[in-house]
């Protein structure tokens, strides 16, 4: 991820926070409480949100792993002020591109809010604003048809895809069965992994990574799958694997659904608010490496690798 910011920021160096960031800012009162944070991040298929006084200012961000950490503690119902991240680095609007990846790499935050002069919030910016041209082409291992059959009906279901390694699934570290179709209990999964991580004392950091890629994968298996699916993660010296397989109606076309934005969940799924083409764009983002497999009729394979050190 460096080295393309690198190269971008060679290219696109004085292009300031304003021509890139995102004007359509969604942003929550410090009232408003953490259910319904949670329905808001749901509907618009977003990650996080600032959080803004009545003055415009920003005074904190909430995001999907305070919501699972809030899920976890059953404190849903408690306001966003006790559970949000507050003193918040703030980007401004006239920043350039190069100060902006030094900020990204120096706090290692998924999203920045961008203020304006008086310190009113005016946009927010996020890594795939800056890569969203070059998005689909990192690090993504496409395998064309032929692979694809030899996995999904072969042995390999019994190794890993990216390393190729063997894969016991009885002997998973961690397992966790999504035989529910209830979107709004989607997140049990990806909680009861986290907590399970941080009782055995990987990196917080790393936690939150899968735990966030966990709960985008845990949420397609209930919306589009049509089917159950099971979470697997395996946790060796230096990575942890995160596997989700469901055998239900499959990607037809998995570069298309790498793309932003992209969908093709029907209409009354889209006015429920999902669809909205986001959940693998956010599984890449968090993980370190991602393998998706599928095909139409015969279900979808994800796995993601996450590094430890």
């Amino acid at each position: 991820m460096v080295e393309i910011l690198e190269k971008v920021q060679k290219v696109f160096a004085n292009i300031k926070v304003e021509e890139f960031m995102n004007k359509d800012v969604i942003y929550v009162k410090p009232d408003r409480t953490v259910a319904q944070v949670k329905e808001i991040l749901r509907l618009k298929r977003i990650s996080g949100v600032p959080v803004v006084d009545d003055d415009g200012n920003v005074v904190g961000i909430i995001s999907i792993e305070d919501i699972i950490k809030s899920l976890e503690n059953g404190t849903l119902h408690e306001k966003v002020d006790k559970h949000m991240t507050a003193h918040v680095i703030c980007l401004h609007k006239d920043m350039t591109l190069q100060k902006v990846i030094k900020q990204f790499e120096r706090y290692k935050y998924g999203r920045f809010p961008v203020v304006d002069d008086d310190g009113k919030l005016v946009g927010i910016v996020t890594k795939n604003d800056i890569l969203a041209a070059v998005a689909t082409r990192l690090g993504l291992l496409y395998l064309h048809d032929e692979r694809r059959k030899e996995v999904l009906e072969g042995d390999m279901l019994n190794r890993s895809l990216i390393t190729g390694e063997e894969l016991n699934k009885k002997g998973a570290d961690f397992y966790f069965k999504i035989d529910y179709f209830d979107v709004n209990l989607a997140g049990i999964g990806a909680a009861q992994l986290k907590k399970f991580l941080l009782n055995k004392k990987v990196n917080e950091n790393v936690v939150r990574r899968v735990a966030v890629a966990t709960y985008e994968a845990e949420t397609n298996v209930v919306i589009h799958s049509g089917s159950e699916g099971e979470l697997y993660c395996f946790i060796a010296e230096d990575r942890i694997i995160v596997r989700v397989e469901d055998n239900g109606k499959g990607i037809e076309n998995i570069e298309l659904a790498m793309k932003e934005g992209y969908s093709t969940a029907p209409d009354y799924v889209r006015e429920l608010g999902f669809g909205a083409g986001m959940g693998l764009p956010n599984m890449k983002r968090f993980s370190d490496k991602m393998v998706v497999l599928s095909e139409k009729g015969k279900g979808v394979v994800v796995e993601m690798v996450f590094y430890l050190n």
